[in-house]
């Protein structure tokens, strides 16, 4: 795979602050794959999403995007990238049709706008005022804007927040379609369950630092136990037993309880990504 983008040596200052928002932070996120950025709020996520879609000048350090530096690229870049912000913009007084009709005329690739509002339910409100939307309904026009201009690249920040788990699945497929297609995902997110399921590699970003970049298999391996938990019944009572996993296909006693025991739950010491990240930034999901 070759490197949608490589960020080398990134420092950002906002004009009325005392120090660096970005502090040195060097990575690459890979064409065909999705990428998280994680961290509490105020990291310097959303900062780094700004500057890698233009919004921000003024950096220092060198960005690429596929080998062509960031700086160098004119108005055409917004061609190829999708953008869905975490609050969703529309205006109010428009439909959702209308509003959709009026993005995709700043671009010159057009999706179909009726294929990606019936997939996210929303072809049969179209002709309902933005206004009257549910929040629900507002993040999924929102997706579709994003989708509008068949991006090679989008920047999602929150893309499922406040959604009922039957219409984040939708999301979720689409944008795993996305990346199958050869399309690159940059995902900024607090839910972990969209982390696990969408997430190739991960980077968690702590006071404008990059403290650890993984794949979320390897993450749990390297903060989980390794041991398993068999939950059990005696005599009625429920039980727990506990036992290390190297070597567990010769443990007698864990053995027997598997031939003989009245067995509830087999559990391994598997972390859940919600604990990795308060281990490695220090800070509890909200």
């Amino acid at each position: 795979m070759k490197p949608a983008f490589t960020v080398e040596n990134l420092n950002f200052k906002y004009p009325t602050a005392k120090e660096d928002t970005i502090k040195g932070i060097s990575f690459e996120v890979f064409e065909g794959e999705i990428f998280g950025l994680l961290g509490p709020s105020g990291a310097g996520k959303s900062t780094i999403q700004k500057i890698l879609i233009k919004l921000l000048e003024g950096y220092r350090g060198t960005i690429k995007y596929f080998g062509r530096d960031l700086n160098s690229l004119d108005n055409s870049y917004y061609e190829e990238i999708g953008v869905g912000f975490e609050v969703p913009v529309h205006f109010s007084k428009l439909t959702a049709l209308e509003n959709m009709k009026f993005f995709s005329g700043f671009y010159k690739s057009r999706a179909n706008i009726q294929e990606l509002m019936e997939r996210v339910g929303l072809w049969e409100y179209r002709d309902v005022k933005v206004a009257e939307f549910s929040k629900g309904m507002k993040v999924r026009l929102n997706f579709v804007r994003a989708m509008l201009n068949s991006p090679r690249v989008l920047f999602l920040d929150e893309v499922t927040n406040g959604l009922d788990p039957n219409n984040a699945k939708i999301i979720k497929d689409m944008i795993a379609e996305f990346r199958a297609k050869g399309g690159t995902v940059f995902l900024t997110t607090h839910l972990m369950n969209d982390v696990e399921q969408l997430c190739d590699r991960i980077a968690f970003c702590v006071n404008g630092r990059l403290v650890e970049t993984s794949t979320p298999r390897d993450l749990k391996l390297k903060y989980g136990k390794r041991e398993v938990k068999v939950e059990y019944r005696d005599n009625g009572n429920l039980k727990s037993a506990l036992f290390p996993l190297d070597g567990i296909g010769f443990n007698e006693e864990f053995q027997t309880l598997l031939k003989f025991g009245k067995i509830e739950t087999i559990h391994s010491g598997e972390t859940s990504m919600e604990e990795i990240f308060i281990i490695v930034t220090g800070v509890e999901l909200k």
